[in-house]
């Protein structure tokens, strides 16, 4: 099989990927060397990494070509976070999947908020910026995976996301009609509502493994496909190294 093939094969109904989400070559060499299945990189993380805010600050060229290493540095297939596409027009967002998937990528997400606003966009505007990524990804190859985020839980307290849940099978539902594989609902952390989710949705269901959030055993009997960590190994990461920092700077 090819490493598209290798990757869309992964994400299995109850018994899902697990991505711890990389940074850099040498995270994901470390992560290859843990067992791992496959490599994905966070917005986050990357950015961080490389003295940027989240939320597409890191320049497309610099995020290209860390890409470009991580792929070139491990046996395993590699997915990239490419936030919004770095633009808002169908055409900006093609060219976006066109030049990551150049770089050895076999699978992408790509969210629905408006980088840098508030609200998402709009189910029909989404869908077609979805559809253009999908047209992008089966000119660049075969069976690239396109995992579609939506921020629709992240931007509202938990106590509302039952609420939510019906508008996001209908996001999911006009998603995977404009081809996307996958359905990430990072922030959705309740178990009954998860359960809902993956019964009612044809994609992959794909969870971020939050502190609060139920544990991978738990998330495969709900039905979950594909688990993520996101920014959490980075974040804790820093906040060890700081600390080591800190004892090393001021000893005595």
């Amino acid at each position: 099989m090819t490493p598209a093939d290798t990757f869309k094969s992964l994400h299995i109904k109850s018994d899902p990927v697990i991505l711890f989400n990389v940074w850099d070559a040498g995270t994901a060499k470390i992560v290859q060397s843990s067992g791992a299945k496959a490599i994905a990189t966070g917005s986050f993380p990357v950015a961080m990494a490389h003295g940027f805010a989240d939320g597409e600050k890191i320049p497309l060229p610099l995020m290209l070509e860390n890409l470009r290493r991580i792929v070139g540095a491990v046996d395993l297939p590699v997915t990239a976070d490419i936030e919004g596409g770095y633009g808002v027009k169908t055409s900006v967002v093609a060219d976006t999947v066109t030049q990551v998937l150049k770089t050895g990528a076999v699978g992408f997400n790509f969210e629905d908020q408006i980088v840098g606003g508030q609200d998402l966009h709009t189910i029909e505007i989404q869908s077609r910026r979805v559809a253009a990524a999908r047209e992008a990804a089966d000119r660049a190859g075969s069976n690239i995976f396109l995992n579609a985020r939506t921020d629709l839980f992240l931007k509202a307290k938990p106590a509302e996301h039952a609420d939510l849940l019906d508008q996001a099978l209908e996001r999911a539902t006009a998603y995977g009609g404009a081809g996307a594989n996958g359905f990430f609902a990072p922030g959705l952390t309740d178990a009954l509502l998860i359960k809902q989710l993956c019964a009612q949705c044809p994609l992959a269901i794909n969870i971020l493994a939050l502190p609060h959030a139920p544990n991978a055993t738990v998330l495969a009997d709900l039905g979950v496909a594909r688990i993520s960590h996101g920014p959490v190994p980075y974040k804790k990461m820093a906040v060890w190294f700081e600390e080591q920092a800190k004892a090393a700077i001021s000893y005595g």
